[in-house]
């Protein structure tokens, strides 16, 4: 009988590729240097951030680009996150007769984590790119380096503008973000599984108080930094021409949802020990 002969060459598979320990090292490496500059900008954007003059109509401008114009991705997050919320827990509690813990509960992961956690991965994700897209073009055109050329600090016009916006707007958005989400969820508790309006919001109220709010907004700042700087460093090392704008764009992205989700466990601990709720 014919036997199956064995493929030609050129159709195996290629052998597998070793994960050499140099690769690791400069991995390791890019990432320290990453961390150095990132740490040295923010150091120069702290120390720029009391000289003179203030830039405050910069600062005021990206207030509105970074703030006021991320309402609407903040509403619909914070909306719907709500109201899915009141159906999971609404539905869970249903079967052991708890309906009446919906409010409490809704009120105090809204306070506490989610609404301050996903609004800023869901809003640092759109102003962190823009950012980046924004400064990594005036890197990869030169406009840089002409601020340089005419004796002004980069770190002074682009990045210390950008951190302040960024620190002011993301309270503000939190606790909007805040708001729309009980909205939603007493919404469809009340359209749904018949929870009256009034008994939602009292329950969720009494059991949320000033600790359990500031504990969600006492995160905010720092994941507003986090966003400004991450989407500042990542537009002031582009370079390529648009192909590395577009490359800058996606490393902030991912950049600035890791860190926050690092940051927000840290936070949290902080947050439980000066908080500590009734």
């Amino acid at each position: 009988m014919p036997t199956e002969s064995a493929p030609p060459p050129s159709f195996l598979p290629p052998p597998p590729k070793k994960v050499k320990a140099w690769g690791m090292l400069t991995t390791a490496r890019s990432f320290l240097e990453h961390l150095g500059q990132i740490g040295r900008m923010t150091g120069a954007a702290a120390v720029q951030m009391w000289k003179r003059p203030f830039e405050l109509q910069s600062t005021l401008y990206q207030m509105d680009s970074l703030g006021v114009q991320s309402m609407g991705i903040a509403s619909v997050t914070a909306l719907f996150v709500g109201m899915v919320m009141a159906v999971q827990f609404a539905f869970g509690l249903q079967k052991f007769g708890g309906m009446e813990y919906t409010g409490r509960i809704i009120g105090l992961s809204f306070s506490r984590e989610l609404a301050p956690t996903l609004t800023a991965v869901i809003v640092g994700g759109r102003i962190g790119s823009g950012i980046a897209a924004e400064v990594g073009s005036m890197a990869v055109t030169e406009q840089i380096d002409a601020i340089r050329a005419l004796g002004a600090d980069p770190v002074k016009k682009l990045v210390v503008p950008r951190l302040l916006a960024s620190i002011i707007v993301m309270p503000v958005l939190c606790a909007f973000a805040l708001v729309l989400g009980f909205c939603g969820a007493m919404a469809i508790c009340s359209n749904q599984f018949g929870i009256p309006p009034g008994f939602f919001l009292r329950t969720a109220l009494g059991s949320v108080n000033f600790a359990d709010y500031f504990s969600g907004m006492f995160k905010t700042p720092f994941f507003g930094a986090i966003i400004a700087i991450l989407g500042c460093h990542f537009g002031l090392i582009t370079r390529g021409g648009t192909e590395g704008v577009g490359q800058a764009t996606t490393r902030t992205v991912v950049a600035i949802s890791i860190c926050i989700l690092i940051a927000d466990f840290f936070l949290t601990k902080v947050s439980i020990f000066i908080f500590p709720g009734k």
